[in-house]
């Protein structure tokens, strides 16, 4: 018993020295990491807080910094108290909501500018700070759509440049992909082309919520196709001409002895008076 009392004793002065104890607040920002947004919007970023009670923060404060470093200068957006839902931020477009377990900033119309590393820190009321932070990034537009080919394994690779989310699509010869065609990946970035020879034109499109670009590779033309079509309709003429010509030939021969035959008869007749 006294042991134990010994250790209760050694136990206590390591728990006075924790600044926070078991209560301990922690702070993660909900929004799936990287935020893309596009220009002119609003970036909403939402933190949850913990324990589940706003009385033991005493500050909440958001700031930004640059994603690569180069400016090491970290702005700060909005310092609120913690006990004050709404608070305005240190621009007119800036404004923090704190709710029970929450904080959110919203930034109105969000530019390049806007762009960088954001951190929510969080003050107790003994002075303890926890922080979380997130990168921001502006939505960006399609750009530079290529198609290339890998002739040995019959492949079409579709890529683009720095698009967000880009989502991909094949066109052939301006329609859908059939399986005659081929099939396509499930990232949509490659063509399994299964026809041969490789012919005809192939698109690619890249798509997302500001647009789409799109970039054709042309094969040689399908020219099997084109000649046995040229030659069904030559052997057709040809046929043609000949049944015309045999028919023509029946009638000039029916005719020429029809006239024959008359003239034999009328010599007949001459003879016969």
């Amino acid at each position: 018993m006294g042991r134990q009392c010994f250790l209760c004793w050694r136990f206590v002065p390591l728990l006075l020295l924790m600044p926070c104890g078991f209560q301990c607040m922690s702070v993660h920002i909900i929004n799936k990491e990287p935020v893309h947004v596009i220009p002119g919007t609003s970036l909403v970023l939402k933190a949850r807080i913990e324990p589940e009670t706003m009385d033991a923060v005493s500050m909440v404060t958001w700031e930004r910094e640059d994603e690569t470093g180069i400016a090491a200068e970290r702005v700060t957006l909005a310092t609120c108290p913690g006990r004050i839902l709404k608070c305005a931020g240190t621009r007119p477009s800036v404004s923090v909501n704190t709710e029970q377990q929450e904080t959110t900033l919203q930034i109105n119309g969000y530019s390049r500018a806007d762009s960088g590393v954001y951190t929510v820190t969080v003050m107790d009321q003994k002075g303890a700070k926890t922080h979380a932070q997130c990168i921001v990034r502006e939505y960006e537009a399609v750009h530079h759509v290529s198609v290339s080919i890998n002739i040995s394994h019959s492949l079409l690779l579709c890529g683009e440049a720095w698009g967000t989310d880009p989502s991909f699509s094949w066109l052939y010869e301006k329609a859908a992909i059939t399986q005659t065609v081929g099939t396509v990946s499930k990232d949509g970035t490659k063509l399994f082309v299964s026809m041969t020879p490789i012919c005809g034109h192939f698109t690619c499109i890249v798509s997302n919520k500001l647009g789409h670009s799109s970039d054709t590779y042309t094969a040689a033309p399908c020219e099997t196709e084109s000649k046995g079509t040229m030659a069904a309709v030559v052997c057709l003429v040809l046929l043609l001409l000949l049944c015309g010509g045999v028919l023509a030939f029946l009638l000039w021969r029916r005719r020429h002895k029809h006239i024959n035959r008359g003239e034999r008869l009328h010599e007949h007749v001459d003879d016969t008076i």
